[in-house]
């Protein structure tokens, strides 16, 4: 039987908590049914009290404070409210007790924002992860030892766990129920759940905002040349030409602020007004692409989605409302 240690704190989210809470024990059930053995016990563990009331009206009980528990198998940390660092430095005993387990034996694993605790404690550095899509840019800025994707809804990286924003949490809740279960628990408690099983990628929740958190105005000036002028016929020469640096310099500087290349950037800017354009209407495709500045529709397919993770058709069908009602 696997030891789960939930890690609870006020700020943590109520369904990050009852998702973790539902499903494993989802699991036992249908073990039990088998007439198999529970292979999950789950312990409610806080920093110091024993019962935590969250910032809705929810008190949970923990079965042990952090000092308390001499083994487990897996620790989880869910998402929270609020902001990173008044979050981290009020929680920050959480941050060293992960550290110290994980140096013990035990794995680690976050749920959405719950991935500010991991990295603080060092668990991803050399390692991949993920997090909630609008908290990326900040987590590759804050973190640069760690390989921050913003695709992906789950990584597994030698015991080291993380997942994707808000409700795609629960894809990494069925993924250990797999891993450590078998697969044919894992699809029924998918479907238990009405969780898409193997969803891997979280690109097409991704709203592009522009990476912005830096202090270079040339590059600050360069994005705006971008933004303003993404669907028009512009070279990286012409951006770079908006700076006082040659181009090799300035594709450097480029990325080192944003952490995407000028030509990346240019890409994500126009995929971003692509995207909305199809969210609103249902207007021809290779129209949509001459508006944000496409000239060959093999191309503009193949940079949507491998921004997005679809192509421009099915994400479309997916948020168009007017494709959803026809």
């Amino acid at each position: 039987m696997k030891v789960v240690s939930l890690v609870i704190y006020e700020e943590a989210i109520l369904s990050a908590v009852a998702g973790v809470l539902d499903v494993f024990e989802g699991a036992n059930q249908l073990l039990k049914m088998a007439g198999r053995e529970p292979a999950f016990k789950v312990e409610l563990v806080s920093e110091k009290v024993k019962h935590i009331q969250l910032n809705v009206p929810a008190l949970f009980f923990c079965y042990k404070s952090m000092e308390e528990v001499k083994n487990t198998d897996l620790i989880i940390v869910p998402a929270f409210h609020g902001q990173p660092d008044v979050v981290l430095q009020k929680n920050r005993g959480i941050v060293e007790w992960i550290r110290e387990m994980q140096q013990m034996g035990s794995e680690v694993a976050s749920l959405c924002l719950g991935s500010y605790f991991l990295a603080e404690a060092g668990m991803f550095n050399g390692k991949t992860c993920t997090s909630h899509w609008m908290a990326i840019p900040d987590m590759q800025q804050r973190y640069p030892k760690a390989a921050v994707l913003s695709d992906r809804v789950i990584t597994d990286d030698d015991g080291v766990y993380s997942s994707g924003g808000a409700f795609s949490s629960l894809n990494l809740v069925l993924y250990l129920v797999e891993k450590f279960v078998g697969r044919d628990v894992g699809i029924q408690i998918s479907k238990m759940f009405s969780i898409d099983i193997d969803r891997m990628n979280q690109s097409h929740f991704l709203v592009f905002q522009g990476q912005r958190r830096h202090e270079d105005d040339e590059i600050l000036r360069a994005q705006s040349y971008i933004e303003q002028n993404f669907h028009l016929p512009i070279s990286i020469e012409q951006i770079a030409g908006q700076t006082s640096m040659s181009k090799r310099n300035f594709i450097r500087r480029f990325k080192n602020a944003t952490h995407n290349t000028p030509l990346e950037y240019l890409q994500r800017v126009k995929i971003e007004s692509a995207k909305k354009a199809l969210e609103q209407n249902a207007q021809n495709i290779s129209t949509l692409m001459y508006d944000v500045g496409y000239n060959d529709l093999k191309t503009f397919r193949s940079v949507f989605k491998k921004v997005t993770g679809l192509t421009p058709q099915e994400y479309r069908r997916k948020y168009c409302r007017q494709m959803a009602q026809a």
